[in-house]
């Protein structure tokens, strides 16, 4: 009898060896992920996407050393809708969460997630800074434990963000600042949350064996206010913007699509200007300001990747860098995202993948969606490609996506052939609103769900951007389009700036009929 149980404990040990030293010797093969997620970036990068005033050396690099999309676009300009879009792949009406107060897994459904997909790969996955929107929006955990290995990380001195740590430059006082530039030493625990994120992502890079990882770490800035190293403006002085682009509302405006800037107008230093609501013009040296500080915040975050992607073996490691949404510098006379418009949702995609070449050609002109990023990294890291979503019923399913992966698109690009499938290549997002015209109560640029009336849907093109602001039942979550407020319509080839709305133009008639019927049919 003693002499079986030996041999059936041998061949247990055995067969554990054999199990453990295959998962050991497969590991090497599954590349690691990073995903780097800023916050309010639009594409102010130097290289690539071709803005002069942007410093931006290490992003620059990367770009050089992969794939980036020049017309890649979010699906809502709000930092936690977007970012569940993003990470759920799916889209704000299936996710249904337009505002920062609901958890999906709770109101719509129990999607998988992209962290979770690797996780269940037993890929070790880790959050640090801000990924997902803390707070309710997140259930207060960021996901944890569903989607990542261990706790997210948070940095200590978040809590000082929106607080008056900015010293004053016209009486030295301490204030709620938009334009923040500082000393460390001068700040709470003598460092910035961004600072405190980069050095957390080191720490996790330098803990991490044979076990591939999923590591998303996400940067606070260029977001507002721009409580940044003073050094940093020093490298833009305000001279070089002093060009101004069409900053008004673009002629034709319906009143429902204009964002009034809340945010910025709740700062001490905005609210000394008396700037009127909601059309008044911010003064053209503090708009140059704006610019400034918005460009040196870039400048900052891009030193701290910089340094991250020294910790970072690259020829086993996928690489993804993005943002939530852009951020309107003037755009329209508007200094935020809260619209529909590219200047609020138009988002860098930079994807650098070992293995694939990239000496045919960087650039893909073609237009993308930030939630296709879901199935490009499954299908990069090689794991069990996710599913697409039912059109109809995309809540249905718990692991699914309403992107597409944009791998055949690498491959088209780095080989001059590829698969081609027969998608179609728009882009679509959408805005809410309270009411007709901007107000402060409700917040029209932050409308809570029991306050919406209105959604502005909104498709874009190679050649057109479309925009319908429909008739909306929060309670229900239904559409309306027998109520359509108002419409707009921008001819990139003539208008890239969308500064003239065409929605009247009857030669366009047969345009306006054929995208709306796409857009209804998209969202009915």
């Amino acid at each position: 009898m003693w002499r079986c149980k030996v041999r059936l404990l041998l061949s247990l040990l055995c067969l554990t060896f054999l199990i453990s030293t295959t998962a050991t010797q497969r590991l090497p093969d599954q590349p690691n992920v990073l995903l780097i997620i800023l916050d309010d970036f639009r594409p102010v990068i130097n290289y690539g996407y071709g803005d002069g005033n942007a410093i931006t050396v290490n992003i620059d690099r990367l770009v050089q050393q992969g794939f980036f999309f020049q017309n890649a676009f979010a699906q809502q300009a709000l930092c936690a809708p977007s970012r569940n879009s993003m990470l759920t792949g799916r889209r704000p009406d299936t996710v249904r969460l337009y505002d920062f107060y609901s958890y999906w897994r709770q109101t719509s459904g129990n999607y998988t997630t992209l962290p979770q997909y690797f996780k269940q790969h037993d890929y070790r996955t880790h959050s640090v800074g801000k990924v997902f929107h803390p707070g309710a929006s997140s259930n207060f955990t960021d996901d944890f434990p569903l989607s990542w290995s261990e706790p997210a990380f948070h940095p200590l001195t978040d809590e000082y963000s929106n607080a008056a740590v900015c010293i004053d430059p016209a009486d030295g006082r301490l204030k709620r600042n938009l334009l923040c530039p500082v000393r460390l030493e001068t700040q709470p625990l003598h460092t910035l949350p961004d600072i405190e994120s980069t050095e957390e992502a080191k720490r996790f890079l330098s803990t991490v064996g044979r076990q591939p990882y999923f590591l998303a770490v996400g940067y606070r800035k260029p977001h507002i206010p721009f409580r940044i190293p003073a050094k940093y403006l020093g490298l833009h002085p305000v001279a070089k913007f002093a060009t101004l682009d069409l900053d008004y509302p673009p002629y034709g405006l319906p009143t429902v699509a204009w964002s009034s800037y809340l945010d910025v107008r709740n700062r001490d230093d905005f609210r000394q200007l008396n700037v009127s609501f909601p059309f008044g013009p911010v003064p053209d040296d503090f708009k140059l300001r704006i610019r400034q500080h918005y460009y040196a915040a870039v400048t900052f975050v891009d030193e701290l990747i910089g340094e991250l992607l020294q910790e970072v073996d690259l020829s086993r490691t996928i690489v993804a860098l993005t943002s939530d949404h852009g951020w309107a510098l003037g755009e329209h006379g508007e200094w935020a995202k809260y619209s529909n418009y590219d200047a609020a949702v138009r988002i860098p995609l930079v994807i650098r993948a070992p293995g694939m070449q990239t000496h045919h050609q960087q650039k893909i002109d073609t237009v993308v969606e930030l939630l296709d990023l879901y199935s490009t990294l499954v299908d990069l890291a090689g794991l069990p490609p996710v599913p697409r979503c039912d059109e109809q019923r995309p809540h249905k399913a718990t692991t699914c996506t309403e992107g597409k992966s944009l791998v055949p698109l690498m491959q088209r690009n780095s080989t001059g052939y590829g698969e081609n499938d027969g998608d179609e290549w728009i882009a679509y997002s959408q805005y809410p609103r309270p009411g007709l015209y901007p107000s402060l109560f409700p917040n029209s640029d932050e409308p809570k769900l029991r306050h919406i009336k209105i959604m502005g849907y909104s498709m874009r093109t190679d050649r057109f951007r479309y925009t319908a602001w429909i008739k909306f039942k929060p309670d229900y979550f239904k559409r309306d389009w027998s109520t359509i407020y108002g419409e707009e319509l921008y001819d990139h080839w003539i208008d890239p700036q969308e500064n003239m709305n065409l929605i009247d133009r009857a030669p366009l008639a047969t345009v306006k009929d054929a995208l709306r019927a796409k857009l209804q049919e998209k969202f009915p």
